[in-house]
């Protein structure tokens, strides 16, 4: 099984970035929170096993959502 493709959508200055995890340079810097989630969610979706870690103004953690097969799936 591969690795789990980890992005996180993050402050930068006035503007807010999309990053892989491990990854030097930000995928895109955008204006505003909601644009840096659409791009942010769509790479997350596109992996065969993606998460999406999004972060608030503060850089502090705020959610996180997986997008593939899960390992541990809720019953019911």
């Amino acid at each position: 099984m591969s690795q789990r493709a980890k992005y996180h959508v993050t402050p930068k200055g006035d503007q807010w970035q999309v990053k892989k995890e491990g990854a030097e340079r930000a995928n895109k810097l955008f204006d505003n929170k909601a644009d840096a989630l659409d791009k942010g969610r769509d790479l997350a979706k596109n992996a065969e096993l993606g998460q999406l870690i999004i972060h608030k103004q503060n850089g502090t953690f705020q959610t996180e959502h997986t997008y593939g097969k899960d390992p541990y799936p809720p019953e019911g």
